[in-house]
């Protein structure tokens, strides 16, 4: 493999989530690679920042974290992302995607293509589309040989239903909450209460053949074509959900890649979202002893 050929790459927002607390480096593109790089799976990003310091601390951070930066840009317009959390009188927190920002200008670039067609997977999802630039660009990633990941995000009342048939149709693996599935399985005309029958569904309509759906507490469900596996959950000391459904997603991907037992991938998933949990970011230290001993005591 060439020296900046990646198994993964990762493409979406990169930013900093401005906490009460503190700021944070968070997008889920990011804390997927920051996952993976922690498995031992060597991952890519395609993403822009600013041309300011903000851009030039997640650079250092990329650097630290091992996690391949040839294919970042830099904006010299628009500022490094943020997401700003806010209080309200209820003390319930509400997160603000500050925009235009950086990664909203993604362009396309041959080194990217050309990567692409030479890597494992690329994962992808829904919140990088919300500008016509780097939705563009996206839909020209899209046409790689790489295995389509789609980490699927809707939030009512900001669903395009036509932007989310040109994506799904585009995959070959999608992570479904329940609720999303639910509610994906509706808009494209599906009518069915139970699981098995919203994936069978979504399956045929749009030629998917592995689908992921996460459940929390409850733990996770993988279609394959006409198997699936489950692996229930587990009580944990939470300290904050920031991060979680990032690492299911890395570690899946992880055991993807290595060929694993499918009920060792969801079972390890769930593990790894689970231990994500326990501690506080999206990009918590650990080691991968620490997660190892984890997974044993839950399992």
């Amino acid at each position: 493999m060439k020296l900046n050929q990646t198994p993964v790459v990762c493409y979406g927002e990169i930013l900093w989530d401005v906490l009460p607390d503190g700021p944070q480096p968070g997008g889920a593109p990011l804390n997927v690679a920051y996952h993976l790089k922690k498995l031992g799976v060597d991952t890519s990003i395609i993403s822009r920042v600013g041309n300011d310091t903000k851009g030039q601390e997640l650079i250092h951070l990329l650097d630290d974290w091992g996690i391949k930066k040839h294919l970042l840009q830099t904006d010299t317009e628009y500022p490094t992302s943020e997401v700003v959390a806010k209080m309200n009188n209820g003390n319930e927190v509400s997160y603000e995607i500050v925009f235009p920002a950086a990664w909203d200008f993604i362009q396309a670039s041959k080194n990217a293509i050309k990567q692409l067609d030479q890597s494992s997977y690329f994962i992808y999802g829904s919140l990088a589309s919300r500008n016509e630039t780097t939705r563009n660009t996206l839909f020209q990633l899209l046409e790689s040989n790489a295995i389509k990941v789609f980490d699927i995000n809707l939030r009512p009342p900001f669903v395009n239903r036509d932007l989310l048939e040109a994506l799904l149709l585009k995959a070959d693996i999608v992570k479904f909450n329940q609720a999303e599935l639910e509610m994906a399985q509706l808009l494209f005309g599906g009518s069915f209460s139970n699981e098995a029958s919203q994936i069978k569904f979504i399956q045929s309509h749009f030629n998917i053949p592995e689908i992921i759906v996460t459940k929390g507490e409850f733990g996770a469900s993988y279609y394959k074509n006409e198997q699936s596996w489950h692996a229930w959950g587990t009580e944990v000391k939470v300290k904050d959900t920031i991060g979680s459904g990032d690492s299911f997603l890395a570690a899946f991907i992880a055991n993807h890649y290595l060929k694993n037992d499918p009920q060792a991938i969801i079972k390890n998933s769930v593990a790894m979202g689970a231990f994500i949990a326990t501690k506080k970011g999206g990009c918590p230290q650990y080691n991968l002893t620490e997660y190892v001993n984890f997974k044993h005591q839950i399992f």
